[in-house]
């Protein structure tokens, strides 16, 4: 069963990802595992640019728990940040296949609301 959900996924992503690289933007990427949740932007030539995760130090110590939605929330706000920082508004969201629910939904949500558009 688990192997299905996951080829499922890959595909979803592989189909999302060729349209995406079309675009020629930046992209947000996220990754979610059941304990985490991580979230990177690439520029066009795939080279990282920002990274935010909850398994970096800091976020540890300031959740008690890192695979929920508050969780999620405080990683798109953090990501945006640095995003803005660097000078980085207009973006792509890749969810890697993921469904839009969930904490992808809160991480994208808190990402647009701190400033980044897509």
């Amino acid at each position: 069963m688990i192997i299905k959900k996951n080829i499922a996924r890959m595909k979803r992503a592989k189909k999302l990802r060729k349209t995406l690289v079309n675009n020629k933007n930046v992209r947000l990427v996220i990754h979610r595992t059941s304990r985490h949740i991580y979230a990177q932007i690439f520029d066009t030539q795939n080279i990282v640019l920002v990274t935010s995760s909850t398994v970096e130090k800091k976020n540890k110590i300031t959740l008690s728990y890192t695979g929920n939605i508050q969780a999620a929330g405080l990683i798109g706000q953090q990501i945006a940040k640095r995003a803005i920082q660097k000078g980085i508004i207009k973006i792509s969201f890749d969810r890697s296949g993921f469904k839009y629910h969930g904490r992808v939904k809160a991480l994208a949500e808190a990402a647009r609301s701190a400033g980044l558009q897509f």
